[in-house]
C-alpha cells in the first residue's frame, strides 16, 4: 500500500490569528464532508494523525465519520497531520512507554527503536522516503521528526496551491536520482560512486 502524509495544521499553528484558525478548522471539516465519496471511489483510506482531542467538536466528528467510511479502502492511505507536532509525538510515545515500565509491563532495557516506533502516532506505517517542502521554506517545521531519519528532502519555491503535475514529476525525478544507502557505502550496495546520498 502507498502512503501520502499531508501536514494540514501543526500544533504551533494555534498561534495564528483566531479568525484564520477558525477558517482553517471549518475548511477542514467541509473538505472532509465533500471528499469522502471521492476517497471511497478511489479506494483511499483516510487516517488523521495528531492530537485530535484538541480540535473543535464538529471537526472531530467529521474526522471519525470519514475515517470510518474509508476504513476498508486499500489502494492508498492518505494521512493528514492535524494538531500534530513531532515533539508532541515523541513525548507522548515516551510517556506511554514510561507508564508501561512503571506498571511492570516491560523493563526500561527492553525499549529499543522498534518498540519506541510502535508507540508513535504513525505506528504501522513505513517511514517516509521523500519529504516535499513547498513555498521556499528550508525546514521541517516539527513534522515527523522521528520518522524522517532517512528521508530525502526536496525543497521547491512554488506555493502548495500551485504544486502541480510538472513540479511533482520534478520531485520524483530528483528522488529517483538519489542513492539510498542507509549508512552503507556505494560499494556495499554495488552502486556507482556518482550518485550523492
Amino acid at each position: 500500500m502507498r502512503y501520502l502524509t499531508l501536514f494540514a495544521f501543526s500544533s504551533e499553528n494555534w498561534r495564528r490569528p483566531e479568525e484564520e484558525v477558525s477558517f482553517l478548522m471549518e475548511l477542514f471539516a467541509s473538505k472532509l464532508l465533500q471528499e469522502t465519496d471521492s476517497l471511497n471511489e478511489n479506494s483511499i483510506r483516510l487516517r488523521v494523525i495528531g492530537d485530535t482531542s484538541g480540535l473543535p467538536g464538529n471537526l472531530q466528528q467529521e474526522i471519525e465519520r470519514s475515517e470510518r467510511a474509508t476504513a476498508n479502502n486499500d489502494r492508498m492511505t492518505l494521512m493528514v497531520a492535524a494538531n500534530y507536532g513531532g515533539r508532541w509525538d515523541i513525548t507522548q510515545a515516551a510517556r506511554r512507554l514510561a507508564e508501561r515500565v512503571a506498571e511492570g509491563e516491560l523493563a526500561s532495557d527492553d525499549i529499543d527503536e522498534e518498540l519506541f516506533g510502535a508507540e508513535l502516532i504513525s505506528a504501522g506505517v513505513p517511514d517516509p522516503d521523500l519529504l516535499i517542502r513547498t513555498g521556499g521554506e528550508r525546514r521541517v517545521s516539527n513534522f515527523l521528526l522521528w520518522q524522517l531519519a532517512y528521508c530525502e528532502f526536496y525543497f521547491c519555491d512554488c506555493l502548495w496551491p500551485e504544486f502541480g503535475r510538472e513540479e511533482r514529476q520534478s520531485a520524483l525525478d530528483w528522488y529517483a536520482s538519489r542513492e539510498r544507502r542507509y549508512g552503507r557505502t556505494s560499494e556495499q550496495l554495488g552502486l556507482p560512486d556518482s550518485a550523492a546520498g
